[in-house]
């Protein structure tokens, strides 16, 4: 069984720092009120189906509003062969509550 790490907001930032691959699995209603920079948006639906659009070579890092439907994700990911997974703790609503940068789709 695979593992993944949750990962607080100010954890992302650091790692931030080095090529990752940041994954926004909420569904399209949620991401109109804005996404972290970056982020792939995959809603968790519709993750097996675009499999090869994450990479195995670089951190993982999965978030959606906070953190339950990611966490899915990051296990579903962990479970199947991808190395280095993060599940973002407190999702989208911790990152802004912390007051990261926010970008609109």
């Amino acid at each position: 069984m695979g593992t993944y790490f949750n990962l607080d907001p100010e954890g992302l930032q650091e790692l931030r720092r080095s090529p990752l691959v940041l994954i926004d699995v909420r569904n399209d209603r949620e991401v109109e009120h804005g996404r972290i920079p970056g982020a792939l948006h995959i809603p968790l639906p519709m993750l097996t189906a675009r499999l090869e659009e994450i990479s195995r070579n670089c951190p993982v890092v999965i978030y959606c509003q906070s953190g339950v439907r990611s966490a899915q994700a990051s296990s579903f990911l962990a479970n199947n062969g991808w190395g280095q997974i993060y599940n973002l703790s407190g999702g989208f609503g911790g990152w802004v509550a912390r007051g990261f940068p926010v970008v609109q789709y």
